[in-house]
C-alpha cells in the first residue's frame, strides 16, 4: 500500500483544517488506518485510528473532541478533520496503515507510512 497525505498548511489558532490520505492498492479496504504526528527531533506520537470498516475510532487525549478521523472506502481515502486548533498542534502529520482491520494505537503496529504533511498553527 502506498499512501499520499495532503492538506497541511498554515492556520490561525482556533481554526480548522482537514487532512487527507489517499491509499493505493486493493487490500487497503481491509486495513486499519491511523494518523500520527512528529516534530523535528522528537518522537512520533499517536493521534487517531480507525478500523477498516470505519465503525470504530480512537483518539489521543490531546485531540479528543477536536479531531475526527473518518474514511471513505470508495475513494481509498482517510481524513483527519481538525478543529479548535492550537499552536501545540504544530507538527508534521503522517498517515499509516496497519496489517489488520483493528484499531492500532502504537506506531510499531503500522507497516506502511505516507510522506507527511506539515501543519503550522499560529497564535
Amino acid at each position: 500500500v502506498q499512501l499520499q497525505a495532503s492538506g497541511g498548511g498554515l492556520v490561525q489558532a482556533g481554526g480548522s483544517l482537514r487532512l487527507s490520505c489517499v491509499a493505493s492498492g486493493r487490500t487497503w479496504i481491509r486495513k486499519g488506518m491511523g494518523w500520527f504526528r512528529q516534530a523535528p527531533g522528537k518522537e512520533r506520537e499517536f493521534v487517531a485510528a480507525i478500523t477498516c470498516s470505519g465503525g470504530s475510532t480512537y483518539y489521543a487525549d490531546s485531540v479528543k473532541g477536536r479531531f475526527t478521523i473518518s474514511r471513505d472506502n470508495t475513494k481509498n481515502t482517510v481524513y483527519l478533520q481538525m478543529s479548535s486548533l492550537k499552536p501545540e498542534d504544530t507538527f508534521i502529520y503522517y498517515c499509516a496503515t496497519s496489517p489488520t482491520c483493528a484499531l492500532s494505537i502504537t506506531g510499531t503496529e503500522y507497516n506502511s507510512w505516507g510522506q507527511g504533511t506539515q501543519l503550522t498553527v499560529s497564535s
